[in-house]
């Protein structure tokens, strides 16, 4: 798409070589950087994974008993509840204060889910990113997440990602507009290593800058580095997708009406989850209490979730999974629609408390249970009908975050990258459709800005 608007520059040009010239040193710049910045992603991803993967066994698993399911593509969905549950609220609450003191004494703009904080340095400081932040969010966002908060890795891989971009472009003395450029090539970079989706990433990184654009001229870049942290981060852990292939998936026209209701629903409480979640938000900077204690009191709350219901516990993946699977035994509709409110109010403790982790795999999470509590309402509404829970679970994930994030056809790829389902795609994007009207100007991210033509955007 860039390369087409270098040939719209040059139109009036006669002599072709000067558009070859032009593309070819376009290229000369961006597929090195791109390379180089997808490495580094790749590299920071398998970090933060490991680092996730240790935690994770040593707080929950080691002290607790809890041994949460996996999602298909990175183990097995067995499960244990814990064993001694009343464990939890210390554990939830030493990650949390462990990762509140990391974060305020070295890097505070690490703080929270991190999204927010790159998509501002983009717009606001240049694409300028301190080098100490990706570690600083590494460490921090491992130790939250790993102890049980509820979050995921995809905001911090999104910061760290720009932290990276960024160190590049000081690197190598690039431009303000280049280095804007190598942020979002290493935001997309990230997300498309730790969720095995190199096209979702790219287009992700470059649409969730705006509620209601898209940054063209990063598309490119970024691509080429999602792609090579994606060949590197795969290479290690498997090329398997983050989310095991369902048995079945049933894609009937005649059923789109039904994701469109679901689309609804999604809107409606993706809506009450940005509400909820900047309210307590707003809740925990109102405390007159040293700033790294507030991560380690929403922890602890957390904490005592988790000890009745431990499926808001961490990122929550095994969990859709099985759902995905349609073990229903496992998870019961009760718990499926127990858990969908009960994850928002344990995300907003997690992250809206200053604790470090994305919002991205809650809201997969909390979309899901929503597509398969729907699935139930409308396998007993319409008995006649053939349906499956994958594909509404699916539809569910893609329009909650789409609606919420305002990233619709990033989020539809990736979803169905992460899923390796692509028959699905249209219901998914009638339902993602749905929900983006619905949520309206709400989202989850409010450093995003209407349109590349925003005064705080830079020129082009």
């Amino acid at each position: 798409m860039f390369i087409l608007q270098l040939f719209t520059k040059v139109k009036k040009v006669k002599d072709h070589s000067a558009i070859y010239e032009m593309i070819a040193k376009y290229l000369r710049k961006w597929v090195p950087l791109g390379v180089v910045i997808g490495v580094l992603c790749g590299i920071a991803s398998l970090i933060l994974y490991q680092a996730i993967g240790w935690i994770t066994f040593f707080l929950l698993s080691y002290v607790t008993g809890y041994v949460p399911p996996l999602p298909g593509g990175e183990g097995s969905v067995e499960f244990t509840y814990p064993s001694v549950p009343f464990l939890l609220p210390i554990v939830t609450c030493l990650g949390g204060l462990l990762s509140g003191l990391i974060v305020y004494l070295f890097a505070p703009e690490a703080e929270g889910h991190g999204t927010d904080a790159a998509i501002d340095a983009f717009h606001t400081t240049g694409g300028e990113v301190r080098v100490r932040v990706p570690l600083v969010k590494m460490v921090a966002s491992a130790l939250t997440i790993g102890s049980g908060g509820s979050a995921g890795p995809e905001g911090p891989i999104i910061q760290i990602g720009a932290g990276l971009g960024s160190f590049v472009g000081k690197m190598l003395r690039l431009n303000t507009h280049d280095r804007r450029i190598a942020e979002v090539a290493g935001m997309g970079a990230g997300v498309a290593s730790i969720f095995k989706a190199p096209f979702g990433g790219a287009l992700l990184s470059c649409e969730i800058l705006y509620i209601r654009d898209f940054e063209v001229k990063a598309l490119f870049p970024s691509l080429v580095a999602s792609l090579v942290g994606y060949l590197l981060f795969s290479s290690v852990t498997g090329w398997a997708p983050l989310f095991g292939q369902a048995s079945k998936y049933v894609f009937n026209p005649l059923n789109l009406p039904l994701y469109a209701i679901l689309g609804l629903a999604c809107g409606i409480v993706g809506v009450l989850f940005i509400k909820s979640f900047y309210r307590i938000a707003g809740l925990f900077h109102g405390l007159r209490i040293p700033c790294f204690l507030k991560p380690a009191l929403g922890g602890v709350l957390v904490g005592f979730i988790g000890m009745f219901l431990p499926q808001v516990l961490g990122t929550g993946y095994g969990w859709l999974q099985i759902a995905m699977n349609e073990e229903f035994e496992k998870i019961t509709m009760s718990i499926i629609v127990l858990t969908i409110f009960a994850k928002i109010l344990a995300t907003s403790l997690s992250v809206g408390s200053g604790g470090s982790g994305g919002l991205f795999a809650p809201a997969l999470v909390i979309g899901g249970m929503l597509g398969a509590s729907f699935y139930f309402v409308f396998r007993m509404i319409f008995p006649w009908l053939e349906l499956d829970a994958a594909s509404f679970i699916i539809a569910g994930m893609a329009s909650f975050f789409g609606g919420v994030g305002k990233a619709p056809l990033a989020t539809v790829i990736m979803v169905s990258e992460i899923t390796r389902c692509y028959i699905i795609i249209i219901p998914s994007a009638v339902s993602t459709a749905v929900s983006y009207l619905v949520t309206g100007s709400h989202t989850i991210y409010r450093n995003q800005v209407f349109s590349r033509k925003h005064p705080l955007q830079y020129s082009h």
